[in-house]
């Protein structure tokens, strides 16, 4: 009987169908015509048997991993001339970051300024969508979620508010406040605990972004009301003093505690994010406060008679001291005292 090839290395596997009736490829082993694969399982009919399938899957996967990669990137130029237009780059300035420097950056050319019309802003926007989130690639994850991927699942998480919750707050605000909060993150790219950059430069330069783009993109559009708006609701959450703020914090944290559960079960155990779960002693409000204390009861069923890092629980978890002081620091709210 013929085994089904893993559903990742099926693109790859019709590559070797078709060489394998091409001239310059040799024919693979076959013990009878019309023998294929189910229509069902993205296979076709008539596709020969293969005898001797462990060399064939060895195949395959060479030819898969070969193909996710064809040829070395660099700043989405390959090595044949061709642009890979999948990849879109963190810009990388000279001290001192500015706006003008990243914008230089752009291999498609500065947006429009000035105009009366949306268009050059939406263009900004894309870069929400291509950019990563930096955390995930220390651990070996370079095609993870984007930074539109977090802040879309986060304005549907606000739907989910529990009423004693939602009743006290602007909602409509709050979803609007998950998708603006990390817009500056198009230029300035996704700025971690352990970049190296103090959090007033990190300030900085998201705040002349923020201007940029509501300034100089929008300033003229709609009469500039639009592009007030976002600015407003954008200072506001780094302000951190309203409980709209507060709870969309919150759900900042909330999510991405759900992407790291989520990420270490697709490693299957292999892959300890445990580091990120420090964010979970941050959560200021109860209902998410409970959010996280189920999730983090659902990872720990996970590691269960595993060995793994318990970043909410601190040094005493597992986390370096150097790291834990350094996460003390980037998620200090204004007034709180410092952790030792």
């Amino acid at each position: 009987m013929f085994r089904a090839i893993p559903s990742q290395y099926q693109g790859a596997a019709f590559k070797v169908l078709r060489l394998a009736k091409s001239s310059a490829a040799p024919k693979p082993k076959t013990d009878g015509p019309g023998i294929g694969l189910s229509t069902t399982s993205g296979w076709f009919r008539g596709a020969p048997r293969i005898t001797d399938h462990t060399r064939q899957l060895n195949q395959v996967r060479k030819m898969a991993a070969n193909a996710s990669k064809p040829d070395t990137a660099v700043n989405g130029v390959v090595a044949n001339g061709a642009t890979d237009v999948g990849i879109v780059e963190t810009p990388r300035v000279p001290d001192p970051w500015t706006v003008d420097k990243a914008l230089d950056t752009i291999a498609a050319g500065k947006p429009a300024e000035g105009s009366t019309s949306p268009v050059p802003y939406f263009h900004m926007l894309e870069r929400l969508k291509t950019t990563k989130r930096e955390g995930w690639k220390r651990f070996g994850i370079d095609r993870g979620e984007s930074i539109s991927d977090h802040m879309y699942r986060m304005s549907l998480m606000t739907m989910l508010c529990p009423s004693e919750l939602a009743t006290k707050l602007d909602m409509a605000k709050c979803m609007k406040m998950c998708l603006i909060h990390d817009m500056a993150e198009a230029l300035v790219g996704d700025i971690t605990p352990v970049d190296g950059v103090a959090k007033p430069e990190k300030s900085r330069r998201e705040a002349e972004t923020m201007d940029y783009i509501t300034q100089r993109l929008l300033g003229k559009v709609e009469g500039g009301d639009v592009g007030k708006t976002i600015r407003d609701i954008w200072q506001e959450y780094e302000d951190s003093k309203t409980l709209e703020s507060t709870f969309v914090h919150d759900i900042d944290k909330m999510e991405l505690l759900l992407q790291m559960v989520e990420y270490e079960k697709r490693g299957q155990g292999k892959l300890d994010l445990g580091e990120f779960a420090y964010v979970k002693t941050k959560i200021v409000l109860q209902p998410v406060q409970n959010w996280a204390e189920e999730l983090i009861q659902e990872r720990e069923a996970f590691w269960s008679g595993h060995s793994h890092v318990r970043g909410d629980v601190g040094v005493d978890g597992g986390m370096p001291p150097e790291k834990r002081k350094m996460q003390d620091s980037y998620y200090k709210r204004e007034g709180e005292d410092d952790k030792n």
